[in-house]
């Protein structure tokens, strides 16, 4: 398919922590890295610019953590930054192992491993077709890394958020525990802060609205369901 045809050009897409676990309980499975790698190098190769946010909660949940053992939550949210640098640099070896280009950028400085994110040159590595890979969130406690993925999209130009989850888009309820709750094809940006739907985090979807960038929820694991999105097939949720 032709260049022109395609929906979007330049994407952000949010990997959930969960992502990296394939059907372990935590942990990171290397064959669940190649499949994300996988599907990642599809839409690469079609000339989409691609970066991508990555969470880390198939290692460390800072909420749980102060939840059970008193932690205190600029700590345990530390921890989390720290986490999903692990799953950036997993990503990237699956995606090199591909010949695919990669940079991760990290919002906490570790120089021996990740360059720190700067804006221009995150954007100039896409522009020489590297996939961009942001790790440690936005580098603050209190802030999730859906508001990491909606602002590094708003700083760095994307067309769309792509959240990749391992359901098949936003349901009224949670799919897993009510076989009964209903999928939207579609929600306005205050319908989901309006009925308290938890697939995206609140700050995330207010930076998403106030600037107007729209956000699809979708299954990740299902094979080709991104190549499918970037061809402008209508899959999952979308918000806008």
């Amino acid at each position: 398919m032709k260049e022109g045809k395609l929906r979007y050009k330049r994407i952000l897409l949010k990997l959930s922590g969960e992502a990296f676990c394939g059907e372990k309980e935590y942990g990171i499975d290397t064959g669940m890295c190649v499949h994300l790698a996988k599907q990642i190098k599809e839409v690469v190769d079609m000339g989409v610019k691609v970066a991508l946010v990555v969470g880390g909660g198939n290692i460390f949940r800072g909420g749980a953590a102060c939840r059970k053992f008193e932690m205190e939550r600029t700590v345990a949210d530390y921890i989390g930054m720290l986490a999903t640098v692990l799953n950036g640099l997993a990503l990237q070896n699956a995606l090199e192992n591909l010949d695919v280009p990669t940079r991760v950028m990290t919002a906490i400085q570790m120089h021996q491993i990740a360059e720190p994110y700067i804006r221009r040159r995150a954007i100039r590595h896409l522009e020489k077709d590297r996939v961009v890979i942001f790790v440690a969130g936005t580098g603050n406690p209190y802030f999730t890394t859906d508001t990491a993925a909606a602002l590094r999209s708003i700083e760095i130009g994307v067309e769309v958020l792509l959240k990749g989850t391992k359901v098949d888009g936003v349901y009224s309820q949670d799919p897993l525990k009510d076989n009964k709750a209903k999928l939207y094809s579609e929600l306005s940006y205050i319908d989901v802060l309006s009925k308290g739907l938890k697939v995206i985090d609140p700050t995330a979807i207010t930076l998403c609205m106030e600037n107007r960038l729209p956000v699809v929820v979708f299954n990740f694991i299902k094979g080709g369901s991104l190549k499918d999105i970037i061809y402008g097939k209508r899959i999952g949720t979308i918000i806008r």
